[in-house]
């Protein structure tokens, strides 16, 4: 099930248990994971991307071994707001997926996390072959780190 707001994605979701964090690239899917309580979220590993079968059947992998309950991914929009080809093709890599998992999945606005998680291994002096290894699932977790304030700050004015 696609959720277009956080406010239905939370509604989809049970109580607790972790989410994950996508961002899709053309190359490779970073991913993150929170904890089961959704406070922190922790980058997990980078997918070089294959075919969408091969993706789907490790990410599916992967949300059955840390107990998923949810999917934010990542959503590539132009600065000025609109959605550009690859805005189009995450949405088609969601309404794919859907067909595959029952868990909820729903869109994070995701300008800038690149550029955020880019800082972030430059300030913990991480070398440029260790960024280049680790960006995409860096910036998975502040794509959902993201999607876990807007959540709580929902649940805290509820």
């Amino acid at each position: 099930m696609i959720c277009e707001t956080p406010q239905d994605f939370v509604a989809a979701l049970p109580m607790t248990g972790a989410i994950a964090g996508l961002d899709l690239g053309t190359v490779t899917i970073g991913v993150a994971v929170s904890d089961s309580l959704r406070s922190v979220a922790t980058p997990l590993e980078t997918i070089r991307r294959k075919k969408f079968g091969v993706d789907a059947a490790r990410l599916l992998e992967l949300t059955t071994h840390r107990l998923v309950t949810g999917l934010v991914l990542g959503l590539p929009m132009n600065m000025d707001g609109s959605e550009g080809p690859r805005c189009q093709a995450t949405r088609a890599f969601a309404r794919n997926l859907e067909r595959l998992t029952p868990l909820p999945i729903t869109y994070w606005d995701e300008r800038l996390s690149t550029v955020a998680a880019e800082r972030a291994l430059l300030e913990a002096d991480t070398s440029r072959k260790r960024r280049a290894e680790v960006i995409d699932h860096v910036a998975a977790g502040y794509i959902l780190q993201g999607m876990l304030d807007r959540m709580a700050h929902l649940r805290n004015h509820a």
